[in-house]
C-alpha cells in the first residue's frame, strides 16, 4: 500500500471516528442523565467487542445506541486491519534497512571498474542477425535469433541468415591461433547448432549437448560462446523444474560474462547476457532483482548500439521500460539506496519501443501486440488495445511466451469488454 494511500485511509478513519464521538456526546447530553452507555472494548484475542451494557434506556433509545455500535465496530474493523498492514509494512522496512549496507558494499564491489550500472527487465525472444567485423585479419559472422520469455517473454520468430564465403571464418580470441581447417569446422559446426535450435525441442537439446562436448575446444570463440548461451536459455524454458532452471541460468549467465568479456563488441553476447539476467530476476530477492535489472540494461543498450537494426532487443526494451513504470514505491526506494538514483521510465516510452518492433517485423510476435494492447489499456486508448489485441488472436501460440501471451490476452480482453 502506498504512503498517500495509508494517510487517506487513515484520515478518513480519524475523521469517522471524530464524528462518532460527537454525535455520542450529543446523545448523552440531549438524553437523560440517568442512562449509562458502556462503549465497546477491543479483546486482544481479536476483534470481537464486549457486550453494550445499557441501564434504564427506553427500547427506541436503545435501537439507537445499537445503531451507533454497529457502525464503531465497523471502523474499528478496519482500523485493526490497517494496524495490521502498517506492522507488515514496518518489518519489511526493518529488513531492508538491515540488508542495504551490506548489500551497497556487496553489488559496489562487484560493480567496479565496470562503469555505470544501469536498470532491470525481464527477457525474451531473439531475432537473428547479421553481422561482418575485421579483426586481427579475421572476419566474424554471427546469426542471433530467438524465441524465449523472461519468467516467460519470447516468441518464435527465427530468420535465415545468408553467409558469404569471405563471413565463414568466424570470430575468435585476440591471442587464439586456429588453422583455417579447424574455422572451416567450427563454422560448419555452428550451421549445425543454428539449425538445430529451430527445431523441436529433442532438436535443442541435441544441440545442448553438442555444444558442451565442444566446449572445452571452442571456448574461446566468442561464436560458439553466446550460441552456448543461447542454448542454456533454450533449455531454461523447457524444463519445469524450479532447481534445473536455476542452474541453467546461472551457468548460462557465467558463459555470457565470459563471452562479453572476450569480445566487447559482439552484440549477440550482450543481448544473451541481458537475457540471462532477466532470467535471473525469477529466483532473486528484491535487491538482487534491481541490480540485475541495472546489469540487464546496461548490457541490451550496448547490444542496441551495436546493432540497431534488431527488432527483439527493442521488445527487450520495452519489456524493461514497461516493468520499471510498474515498480512500488519500495521497490524504487531499494534502488535509490543501492545505486544513487533509482530506474525511471514510463508506459509512453515501452509503447513507443514495442511501436519500433512492430515498424521493423510486421506482425513480430503474439507477445509484442500483447504489450502494445497493455500499454494502449493503461494510457486509456480502449479501441487501440482492442485492436492489437485482435492482432495477437491471430497469430498461433507456439512457444512458451506464446501460451504465457495468450493467458494475458485472455485476461485483457475481459477488463476492455467490461
Amino acid at each position: 500500500m502506498a504512503p498517500f494511500e495509508n494517510k487517506g485511509l487513515i484520515l478518513s478513519i480519524v475523521a469517522g471516528t471524530a464524528g462518532l464521538s460527537l454525535m455520542l456526546i450529543w446523545y448523552r447530553k440531549s438524553r437523560k442523565r440517568h442512562a449509562l452507555v458502556r462503549l465497546p472494548a477491543l479483546l486482544g484475542g481479536g476483534n470481537r467487542l464486549s457486550s453494550l451494557s445499557l441501564e434504564n434506556e427506553a427500547p427506541n433509545e436503545q435501537g439507537e445506541v445499537m445503531v451507533l455500535h454497529r457502525r464503531q465496530l465497523q471502523i474499528l474493523e478496519k482500523l485493526n486491519g490497517l494496524l495490521l498492514s502498517v506492522e507488515e509494512l514496518k518489518r519489511e522496512v526493518k529488513f531492508l534497512k538491515e540488508a542495504i549496507p551490506k548489500l551497497e558494499e556487496l553489488v559496489r564491489k562487484e560493480l567496479q571498474g565496470k562503469g555505470d550500472v544501469q536498470r532491470v527487465s525481464p527477457s525474451h525472444r531473439v531475432t537473428k542477425r547479421r553481422k561482418a567485423e575485421t579483426a586481427s585479419g579475421a572476419t566474424e559472422t554471427t546469426s542471433s535469433e530467438e524465441a524465449e520469455s523472461e519468467g516467460g517473454y519470447l516468441t518464435a520468430h527465427t530468420d535465415s541468415e545468408g553467409d558469404s564465403e569471405e563471413e565463414k571464418e568466424c570470430m575468435k580470441s585476440p591471442n587464439a591461433v586456429v588453422k583455417s581447417e579447424e574455422e572451416e569446422e567450427l563454422f560448419n559446426f555452428l550451421q549445425q547448432v543454428d539449425n538445430l535450435h529451430k527445431g523441436s525441442e529433442n532438436d535443442k537439446k541435441e544441440a545442448f549437448r553438442l555444444l558442451l562436448e565442444k566446449n572445452d575446444k571452442y571456448e574461446n570463440y566468442v561464436d560458439f560462446l553466446w550460441r552456448l548461451v543461447r542454448s542454456y536459455g533454450d533449455l531454461f524454458e523447457m524444463t519445469t523444474d524450479t532447481e534445473e532452471k536455476r542452474k541453467y541460468v546461472t551457468d548460462g549467465k557465467i558463459q555470457a560474462e565470459k563471452a562479453v568479456q572476450l569480445d566487447a563488441r559482439s552484440a549477440e553476447s550482450h543481448q544473451w547476457f541481458a537475457v540471462m539476467c532477466g532470467y535471473m530476476s525469477q529466483f532473486e530477492s528484491v535487491q538482487n532483482k534491481i541490480r540485475n535489472g541495472y546489469l540487464f540494461k546496461e548490457h541490451l543498450d550496448k547490444a542496441i548500439e551495436l546493432n540497431p537494426q534488431d527488432p527483439f532487443l527493442y521488445y527487450l526494451n520495452g519489456r524493461w521500460c514497461y516493468s520499471v513504470a510498474q515498480l512500488s514505491w519500495i521497490e524504487k526506494k531499494v534502488a535509490a539506496a543501492l545505486f544513487g538514483t533509482p530506474p525511471t521510465s514510463t508506459v509512453e516510452e515501452a509503447l513507443q519501443n514495442f511501436l519500433k518492433a512492430e515498424e521493423m517485423c510486421p506482425g513480430y510476435s503474439k507477445c509484442n501486440y500483447v504489450y502494445l494492447a497493455k500499454c494502449y489499456k493503461d494510457l486509456g486508448q480502449k479501441n487501440n488495445a482492442l485492436k492489437y489485441c485482435d492482432s495477437a488472436l491471430s497469430l498461433l501460440s507456439v512457444t512458451n511466451e506464446d501460451k504465457e501471451a495468450q493467458k494475458d490476452l485472455e485476461a485483457l480482453l475481459l477488463t476492455l469488454k467490461l
